[in-house]
């Protein structure tokens, strides 16, 4: 798969128990960058995102806590800013890597 294939993907989470969360947050840390506490862009293969979707459900109680997947369209498709700040903000790495 190309990195035209890659899709970037906004993760959010709400998970109740500091343990679950610090896991879910670890996890995504390997996979894209921390934009807000609980908030993610992650750079990813439709293949990957199932496999990293997989692993975060072992993470989770599904009866307590949830985990939001936004796509925000192909990565290669991506040639402007569509992230606005107030405040800190934190910085969306925009490099070559491609997680397949």
């Amino acid at each position: 798969m190309s990195r035209d294939d890659a899709r970037r993907t906004l993760i959010c989470y709400d998970i109740i128990h500091d343990r679950r969360r610090d896991r879910v947050a670890t996890t995504l840390q390997e996979y894209g960058d921390r934009v807000q506490y609980s908030v993610f862009i992650v750079d990813i293969s439709p293949a990957r995102l199932l496999q990293l979707k997989s692993e975060l459900e072992q993470l989770i109680d599904s009866d307590e806590d949830s985990i939001l997947f936004c796509d925000l369209g192909r990565v290669a498709e991506l040639n402007e800013q569509r992230f606005g700040y107030l405040g800190k903000s934190r910085e969306v790495t925009d490099n070559d890597v491609l997680i397949l």
